[in-house]
C-alpha cells in the first residue's frame, strides 16, 4: 500500500503557505493537510491531529519557530522555512531535518523531501527489526507515545476523550479519541468491549460475574447486558 505524507505548513505569511502548497502538490504522497498561521494556532493544530511533516517558519509573532520547536520536542518530522539564516544551529539542535531559505526553490525543496523519506524508511526498518511487540500510539499533552498493548489494563470511555490504564503507571492517561475509533488500532483478541464505556485487556481480569469484571488493578468493571454473551466460555488466565 502507499504511502501518504501529511503535511502542515506553519508560517504568518500567506504568500509562504501558496509556494509550499504548491510544491506539496507535486508529490503524489505528500498531502497538504493543515495550515496554520501562527504558532499558537500550530500548537492547537499539533494537539489535535495527527501529521508527518511540518514546514516550518522561523519568525512569528508570540510563539517563534524555534519557541515551537522547545514546546513540541515530539512533533512530527521538521523543516524549517525561513528567510534567516542565524537561527540554523537552533533548529539542528531541535532536531530539524533540514532548513531552507526562502525562496525556496522545487530543487531544494525536493531534496529536503527526500531526507524526510530517508528518515522515514529507516525508522520503519527499525520499528520492524527492533521488535515485534503492539503499541497504541497516542497523543499525551500534544506529544506522541506509545503503550505497550500488554500493559493497557482497560480503557474507559469520557464523551471525546478515554482513560487508559496501564500496569506501569500509578494514574490513567488521558487521551483524545472514541472507543470506536481506538478498537480498529487495538486490533488485539486479548481486547473486548464489555460495556458501552469500557474495552478490556481479558488478560488483565482477575474474576468475572454475570455483571461485572475485576481488573488487574482491583477496578470492578460493569458488563453490559448485550456484551454478556462475550464472555461465555471466558478464561481467566
Amino acid at each position: 500500500m502507499a504511502i501518504t505524507y501529511r503535511c502542515l505548513i506553519i508560517d504568518d505569511e500567506s504568500p509562504a503557505h501558496k509556494a509550499l502548497a504548491s510544491h506539496i502538490s507535486k508529490f503524489d504522497d505528500l498531502e497538504h493537510s493543515g495550515s496554520a498561521f501562527s504558532g499558537m494556532e500550530a500548537v492547537k493544530m499539533l494537539n489535535e491531529n495527527t501529521y508527518d511533516i511540518i514546514f516550518l517558519d522561523i519568525n512569528m509573532p508570540v510563539i517563534s519557530g524555534v519557541e515551537l520547536m522547545e514546546l513540541q520536542p515530539k512533533r512530527p518530522l521538521t523543516i524549517v522555512t525561513t528567510a534567516y539564516s542565524d537561527f540554523a544551529l537552533s533548529a539542528y539542535q531541535n532536531d530539524a531535518i533540514d532548513y531552507l531559505l526562502k525562496p525556496i526553490s522545487f530543487e531544494k525543496f525536493t531534496k529536503a523531501i527526500e531526507k524526510a523519506k530517508i528518515y522515514f524508511s529507516g525508522n520503519i526498518a527499525k520499528k520492524e527489526t527492533a521488535t515485534n511487540e503492539k503499541v497504541l500510539s497516542h497523543r499525551v499533552n500534544g506529544q506522541m507515545t506509545e503503550t505497550p498493548l500488554s500493559d493497557i489494563i482497560y480503557i474507559e470511555s469520557l464523551g471525546n476523550y478515554m482513560k487508559l490504564y496501564s500496569t506501569k503507571l500509578k494514574s490513567p492517561i488521558i487521551i483524545y479519541g472514541s472507543l470506536s475509533s481506538i478498537s480498529a488500532e487495538i486490533d488485539s483478541s486479548n481486547f473486548i468491549q464489555v460495556h458501552r464505556s469500557f474495552i478490556v485487556n481479558i488478560t488483565k481480569i482477575t474474576a468475572v460475574t454475570f455483571k461485572s469484571l475485576t481488573m488487574f488493578n482491583g477496578e470492578i468493571i460493569p458488563v453490559g447486558r448485550k456484551y454478556q454473551i462475550l464472555l461465555d466460555g471466558l478464561e481467566i488466565r
